[in-house]
């Protein structure tokens, strides 16, 4: 069977406003709309007093994102910090839906720009996890991102921060060892120093995503704990001396919407920032779902999921919230929701270097001779560049699509690294208009192009035009169908394309 696919969009109570002294300011949640999970930023007065925020790619490529925004509203993609194959040769082959880098945290120290995160390909007891460094004197450049260079901890979801003396550190959880752990790290090679336990966490399940910040005497310790579903939340620790001990905050979750009945749910996975006004803000993933969630089987290792019985197409977004960190007292973060108040935001002119679109820019994509494929689409898993042609000698201001053997939901037998000729952007609203122009003249049987509402390669909605047979003929037909592994979905509904 083979399928030449053209676009896809992935599917990859009570507040405390009065810790809010200079409010002047709404705007609406998610800033980074669509899938944009696991989101960790930055601010650089020295770049224009910019804030970049990088976000989790999986096996997408380019990957890493890595966003600007002056203003916070606005954002822009500024670079992808995995934008070469060579950067993780394994991405090509990465047999598992949920393999690639995941969990960043972006940091700047001394003029660079730091990215580390986790790699993970393979099923277990094979899977590979390593964790890695990118950086990079340019967040405006692809080119100027340097290939990984790896470090020998094997766990998930690191964090990176430097003390006073200027001595780098690695902060991460313990895995099968609950608890998070730090070490000292070298990130011009890689080498760390021996580990030792900061905190246990708060006592709930799963704590994950530390991030480190240094304040009035103190260091504090942020952390994910409860999974990110219904139970997903922020601890604080903090203490006066780097390694401990550690005073957990007297009222953790210091930021969740879980017991609720908010419509953003998941919240947790936070960072940390200042603005230029020294204002504190702070980013999340959240889920527009609801509170409502139902159990269903994970097919990949015989446990139970909780899923949401609300549709959520928009997945694992980046929420903003304000955050009042009086000197010497805990931070207090204002809870997530749809509609907030803030600090004051000045919108800019929307002028940032790069060659990038904004979040939410409407794409009208024509292919001219000589242009090169925008930015912001993507691939599952690393390309075969001769799949995808820009403007083919006779054929100016199209896109050639090469067929690839298998199609989007693929078989038992399918190798990644025969490819899949898939070209996507990230949805970014659940209203809006898509259309594709296709020239297409299949031959054999099952051969189809379309469009693609994508998730995985087990849960995707596909609208294609497909060869069938007919009355002892094969036939363009229009086919739209729904794959999904794991819920009862509606059957085909195929219709034979009109001779005129």
């Amino acid at each position: 069977m083979k399928l030449c696919l053209t676009y896809s969009l992935a599917i990859i109570g009570v507040t405390a406003t009065q810790s809010i002294s200079a409010v002047s300011s709404t705007y609406t949640n998610p800033i980074l709309p669509g899938w944009h999970s696991d989101p960790s930023c930055v601010f650089v007065p020295e770049r224009n007093n910019t804030t970049f925020c990088t976000t989790s790619s999986f096996t997408v490529f380019p990957g890493l994102p890595i966003y600007a925004s002056n203003d916070l509203l606005n954002w822009k993609l500024a670079s992808n910090a995995f934008n070469r194959p060579s950067q993780a040769p394994g991405i090509i082959g990465a047999p598992r839906q949920r393999d690639g880098f995941f969990a960043a945290t972006l940091r700047h120290h001394d003029g660079v720009f730091f990215l580390v995160v986790s790699f993970s390909w393979g099923y277990p007891p094979q899977r590979i996890l390593t964790n890695c460094i990118f950086s990079s004197r340019d967040p405006y450049r692809d080119d100027a991102w340097t290939d990984p260079i790896t470090f020998p901890v094997t766990s998930i979801d690191p964090d990176i921060f430097w003390d006073d003396d200027g001595q780098a550190y690695v902060t991460y959880p313990g895995g099968s060892e609950a608890g998070i752990y730090q070490a000292t790290l070298d990130p011009t090679t890689g080498d760390i120093g021996p580990a030792y336990k900061l905190w246990s966490g708060s006592g709930r399940p799963y704590p994950e995503g530390p991030h480190m910040y240094r304040k009035d005497g103190y260091y504090y310790l942020s952390v994910a704990e409860g999974g990110t579903e219904l139970g997903h939340l922020q601890s604080m620790a903090r203490s006066k001396a780097l390694s401990g001990p550690y005073e957990s905050y007297p009222a953790n979750p210091i930021l969740t919407n879980r017991n609720t009945t908010e419509y953003f749910q998941a919240v947790g996975h936070a960072d940390l920032f200042q603005d230029a006004s020294q204002n504190w803000w702070g980013v999340a993933l959240s889920t527009r779902s609801g509170p409502t969630w139902d159990k269903f089987p994970d097919i990949t290792n015989d446990s139970v999921l909780y899923r949401p019985n609300s549709t959520y197409p928009m997945g694992r977004e980046t929420v903003l919230f304000p955050v009042t960190w009086r000197q010497g007292e805990w931070p207090i973060m204002e809870p997530v929701r749809g509609l907030m108040t803030g600090w004051p935001i000045f919108p800019s002119a929307k002028k940032l270097p790069g060659d990038g679109p904004f979040v939410n820019d409407p794409d009208v994509l024509d292919f001219e001779p000589g242009s090169k494929l925008p930015s912001h689409l993507v691939y599952w898993r690393a390309p075969n560049p001769a799949s995808y042609v820009i403007s083919p000698s006779g054929h100016p201001n199209t896109l050639r699509l090469k067929c690839s053997t298998a199609n989007l939901t693929t078989s038992s037998d399918f190798d990644p690294r025969d490819g899949l000729t898939l070209i996507m952007r990230r949805q970014t609203t659940t209203l809006f208009t898509f259309s594709v122009d296709i020239a297409f003249s299949p031959r054999a049987l099952e051969e189809e192009t379309g469009v693609t509402l994508f998730l995985t390669q087990s849960q995707h909605i596909d609208l294609g035009i497909v060869l069938l047979k007919a009355g002892g003929h094969l036939i363009p037909h229009f086919r739209l169908r729904t794959i999904n592994e794991t819920a009862t979905v509606p059957g085909a509904i195929i219709k034979q394309v009109p001779r005129d």
